[in-house]
């Protein structure tokens, strides 16, 4: 059931209003065929839907076998709800996206379905309510075909939880896909679906995105509404977007779901900005680990093409340390605790390691001795923003790494090794991502890049908080200039 609020349906007639108005949907895309419905973006297929060229119910049913085909390989799909797809394209319905295939991340609520959470404790877990992102996702008029994998709460890079297995890498299955909207950005390069619910709390739109070779951005904290204000901890990490294949279809949903909080809206972003910029990049590591020389010659070269646009270009050295970073594993591993002890307090039982995964209780164990110090992390984790600021004072935007080495291998970062082991691969691995989540700032992975063993890396770009139409402009450049489109993985369906 994808239940819709009398709040989001208010919203629907809106956002197609202002929609339509702009034009979104740009030269008509007729397809003639099932896998030129799999080459669409999600304003081609809309704007398909509309035109009469093809069905809501056609759409559907081509993702739904295209998702029967991939998953037999990526397994992506934690939860598949076919039927009730093909019943809610059968019925009509409003929104400018309508009849748009997505996925929901398996961290997020819908009434009615199961909610795993890429963990054990909640395989039988059915939702009865859902957060108003959700409402706000429907309101649009697309139509989910399931669950998309996660890790266990989100918790880890890579999306291999025990509950389901490994979500498989569509340009290579032996790779991870990253995490935690591992099974989003999965989806989303094999072709099943033009779009797909995401989240980042530490990099987790952008990092799946880089390892996937799709764009993701991250919006500006409270942007978009993912939790109902009660339920939101001392600082909020998380904002919830999409993975996506153009920078237009990820500029047309940011229009459709962002709300007014204080600062200048984004609107809809439809090409690239006349406006030169200053762009600082940087390609050492903030923590000081070894940066894989591969991502650092891709990186460059996005550098060289944005001079070669006509941008003022500087390289810098990385300008925040690895003391953020500490902190904020701190604060991570608490709300790894905090989850758990919630599930123990339900359920009625001490949580244990039939349910719950070694990473994850390694997590509690690393805030459990840090106890006392979580208090101050917070203070300044919070004051974070600041230092962050002061560091776009000469300059518009940054480029730098999303990930210091290309996707690794499957297990590579699995939950189930020791702690010390575990969290030295991670750090080492991620060490780019978490500043614009303590910072509330926006940031996204463009798929500029390919490694030597045919795998993409992702090029960050990130902003000061409210400026997305920066990041968005930019990435219309780029999108052009260094064109992704005609890059398809061995994986891809259609």
């Amino acid at each position: 059931m994808q239940a819709l609020s009398r709040r989001a349906a208010l919203k629907t007639s809106a956002a197609a209003g202002m929609l339509s108005a702009a034009g979104c949907g740009g030269s008509r895309e007729k397809p003639s065929s099932a896998g030129d419905l799999a080459d669409l973006d999600a304003v081609a297929t809309a704007q398909a839907i509309r035109n009469g060229d093809v069905t809501a119910s056609e759409v559907v049913a081509a993702a739904i076998d295209r998702a029967e085909k991939a998953d037999a390989v990526i397994n992506a799909i934690v939860t598949p709800y076919y039927d009730s797809a093909r019943e809610r394209a059968a019925a009509g319905g409003e929104g400018p996206w309508f009849g748009v295939p997505t996925f929901i991340k398996d961290l997020t609520d819908v009434i009615g379905q199961r909610t795993g959470y890429g963990s054990r404790a909640f395989a039988n877990f059915i939702a009865s309510e859902q957060p108003p992102l959700v409402d706000d996702i429907f309101s649009t008029g697309v139509i989910s075909l399931g669950k998309s994998a996660s890790p266990e709460f989100g918790l880890t890079a890579t999306t291999e939880p025990l509950s389901s297995g490994p979500t498989r890498n569509p340009w290579n299955p032996d790779y991870s896909v990253g995490g935690s909207s591992g099974g989003a950005g999965a989806l989303v390069a094999a072709k099943v679906a033009p779009v797909a619910h995401a989240s980042d709390g530490g990099g987790s739109i952008r990092i799946p995105a880089s390892c996937c070779g799709v764009f993701g951005l991250k919006p500006t904290r409270g942007r978009i509404d993912a939790v109902e204000p009660a339920d939101k901890a001392p600082l909020d990490l998380t904002e919830p977007l999409i993975e996506s294949r153009s920078v237009r279809d990820t500029a047309a949903f940011l229009a459709m779901l962002e709300k007014d909080i204080g600062i200048e809206p984004v609107g809809l972003i439809e090409g690239a900005g006349a406006t030169k910029k200053k762009i600082a990049f940087f390609t050492n590591s903030p923590s000081g680990v070894a940066v894989d020389p591969e991502v650092i010659a891709a990186t460059e070269r996005v550098a060289a093409m944005l001079e070669e646009l006509g941008h003022e270009v500087t390289e810098i050295r990385a300008p925040f340390d690895a003391g953020v970073l500490q902190d904020f594993t701190i604060y991570w591993g608490a709300g790894a605790a905090r989850a758990v002890a919630e599930w123990e307090a339900v359920s009625g039982r001490p949580a244990g390691y039939d349910v719950f995964e070694p990473w994850t209780f390694g997590l509690i164990d690393y805030y459990e001795t840090r106890k006392d110090a979580l208090e101050p992390a917070i203070g300044r984790l919070m004051s974070f923003e600041h230092i962050y600021k002061a560091a776009f004072a000469e300059c518009d935007l940054m480029l730098s790494p999303v990930l210091a080495a290309p996707p690794p291998k499957i297990g590579y970062l699995a939950t189930t090794y020791s702690f010390p082991l575990g969290l030295e691969r991670i750090t080492e691995y991620v060490c780019f991502t978490q500043f614009q989540n303590v910072a509330g700032a926006p940031a996204a992975s463009l798929p500029l890049s390919m490694s030597s063993q045919g795998l993409p890396i992702g090029a960050q770009l990130a902003a000061l908080p409210g400026n997305e139409r920066a990041i968005l402009e930019l990435a219309y450049a780029l999108e052009e200039a260094m064109p992704w489109k005609g890059r398809s993985p061995a994986l891809a369906a259609g």
